[in-house]
């Protein structure tokens, strides 16, 4: 697996230093569900913008273009592509153990989540866990706000802390408040991990989030979600586990209900003439609660995906994936075969 593109921008010395880096894949699949949909898909296509604006103050922004399946459609016409910004973050660098930003990010409240972004090349995989999905509704992918951080070695442990400050779910709950809170009450994001020394390879951590949801003609939900992650961060093997657990309580109400999600990816790079190649497998559970009305039309899932990576070049791969979609609650079953070419420029 390559790594993830670092938000530290290049150049010394002159200021603003730009860098761009892009991303960018190409997809075919073959799905079955009762439309039996398959077929060529241009994915994401990705920008990445790093300016060290001063010695200590630097920008990072993501923008991605998203093909639409309703392109050419209605008055005006759709166009073909959704464009967004992802993520736009100004950072001032005091030292490795005090950093503030502020802007639009991927909340820290897992590890996939702000380990890959929307570079498909980042990832081993095809497919996102459906925990993390952009545009699922289960954990909020991005926040508004500002955020502190910073690593301490601590005896080799080398720890890092995150905590932010912001607007939590907007009015559609996939999507975060990008033009206010929607309700006054600001949500809050804590994060801790570890990479000891002597487990090179290895993270640890936790995280809690909690928010107050909003959505019209419902009554409110305080929101508290608690995650959780290990992983193993070698190619021989690759090792990830997640786990998150959300609450929410309606405010001045009786309801209380709690969801959780879990998953195991593991992954191996070959060894010797094979190193090109990377098999992989994912097992996920997400479970809901029937009754939590701000989670309603989320399916539970038992899901299992399969694939290999084919590191064909330094900078592109190509990537085979099966996908086992088992649900409940009357949803139709989604299995599905992929294919995806995926590189970074």
């Amino acid at each position: 697996m390559a790594p993830a593109a670092t938000q530290e921008p290049a150049g010394a010395g002159e200021y603003p230093s730009l860098h761009i880096s892009g991303f960018g894949d190409v997809d075919y699949f073959n799905q079955a569900t009762s439309e039996g949909a398959r077929g060529f898909v241009l994915g994401q296509f990705v920008l990445h913008m790093a300016s060290a604006l001063s010695p200590r103050v630097s920008f990072f922004g993501e923008l991605s273009f998203s093909p639409r399946a309703d392109a050419g459609i209605g008055s005006p016409p759709a166009t073909g592509y959704n464009a967004e910004v992802e993520r736009a973050i100004i950072r001032f660098d005091q030292s490795d153990q005090l950093k503030v930003s502020f802007g639009r990010f991927h909340t820290p409240i897992n590890w996939w989540n702000t380990e890959f972004h929307h570079g498909q090349w980042l990832q081993t995989t095809i497919s996102r866990p459906e925990m993390v999905q952009f545009g699922g509704k289960f954990i909020p992918v991005h926040f508004i706000g500002g955020l502190v951080e910073g690593t301490v070695p601590a005896g080799g442990w080398h720890v890092t802390y995150q905590a932010g400050v912001g607007n939590g779910r907007g009015n559609v709950i996939s999507r975060g408040g990008d033009a206010g809170d929607n309700n006054g009450r600001a949500a809050w994001v804590g994060n801790v991990f570890a990479k000891p020394d002597q487990l090179f390879g290895l993270q640890v951590g936790g995280s809690v989030y909690v928010d107050r949801v909003s959505l019209a003609g419902k009554p409110e939900y305080d929101e508290t979600i608690l995650a959780g992650h290990a992983v193993w961060q070698r190619e021989d093997p690759e090792v990830i586990a997640e786990i998150a657990q959300v609450r929410h309580d309606e405010v001045g109400g009786t309801f209380s209900g709690t969801s959780a999600a879990y998953y195991v990816q593991t992954a191996y790079r070959l060894p010797g003439v094979a190193r090109l190649w990377k098999p992989y497998y994912r097992f996920e559970h997400i479970a809901i609660d029937s009754a939590d009305p701000v989670f309603v039309g989320i399916p539970n899932l038992n899901g299992s995906t399969f694939g290999i990576r084919f590191d064909f070049s330094t900078y592109a791969a190509l990537k085979t994936e099966g996908r086992i979609r088992s649900r409940v609650e009357n949803q139709p079953n989604t299995n599905g075969f992929f294919v995806q070419i995926a590189f970074t420029f």
